[in-house]
């Protein structure tokens, strides 16, 4: 068996508890308030923001025994670059205070779950960013499409209006590197990088559904 499916047959329990999240089940299916969808894309800009450094602080950790999955590092750190300026366009669009997104930190489940990854970028085994790739890029390939729609129709857009870029744009784009993911781990045989791996990937889905709960950006909205 590929270390992929174990990946999957690993983690895919925390994957279906976050959608049984009700925040993140209402999202998928019936959209969010406006003040909800501002307060998400607050929470997600920080996350996309620290994307490209936590992807840098493990790649300055791996060792040759990992060099495709740091070269691999590089090449996305360059795909990615910028992206956090999409979820700003996309706060804008919606009406919300680009200045305070930027300035202000997120929610506290986000400020966790960013600060786990840097953690284990800088002091666990570095492999263990590809747990954060996973679950981040399952999450946009799986339901960005179907979150960006039914957020548009609850708030009477149309999603190329404006507002949606970042989400809609990654739900294609991540569903590629999904497939990119399944032919890098394989390269990824020492037990304890693919344990990382596996950990990394369950605790980044249940820090993920977290931010819907009472503590998240929910209450950023509420508030």
């Amino acid at each position: 068996m590929s270390f992929f499916i174990t990946l999957i047959e690993s983690t895919d329990a925390y994957r279906r508890d976050l959608e049984a999240v009700p925040k993140v089940h209402q999202m998928v299916h019936h959209g969010l308030s406006l003040a909800e969808y501002q307060a998400f894309l607050h929470d997600l800009y920080h996350i996309v923001w620290n994307f490209c450094p936590i992807m840098a602080a493990a790649a300055s950790r791996l060792d040759d025994r990992f060099r495709n999955v740091r070269y691999d590092l590089y090449r996305r750190i360059q795909e990615e670059q910028g992206h956090e300026l999409w979820v700003l366009e996309d706060v804008e669009a919606v009406g919300g205070n680009v200045e305070t997104v930027r300035a202000e930190a997120p929610s506290p489940p986000t400020q966790a779950m960013i600060a786990f990854n840097f953690h284990m970028a800088d002091r666990g085994h570095p492999c263990s960013v590809l747990g954060m790739l996973y679950t981040l890029e399952v999450v946009a390939s799986v339901y960005g499409g179907r979150v960006s729609d039914s957020i548009a129709r609850a708030l009477g857009r149309e999603v190329d209006a404006g507002g949606f870029k970042f989400l809609s744009s990654h739900a294609t784009m991540d569903a590629d590197h999904v497939a990119e993911m399944n032919q890098l781990v394989k390269t990824v045989h020492d037990p304890d990088a693919q344990q990382s791996i596996i950990d990394s990937t369950r605790v980044n889905f249940f820090q993920f559904g977290l931010m819907f709960g009472e503590g998240g950006f929910p209450a950023r909205a509420a508030g």
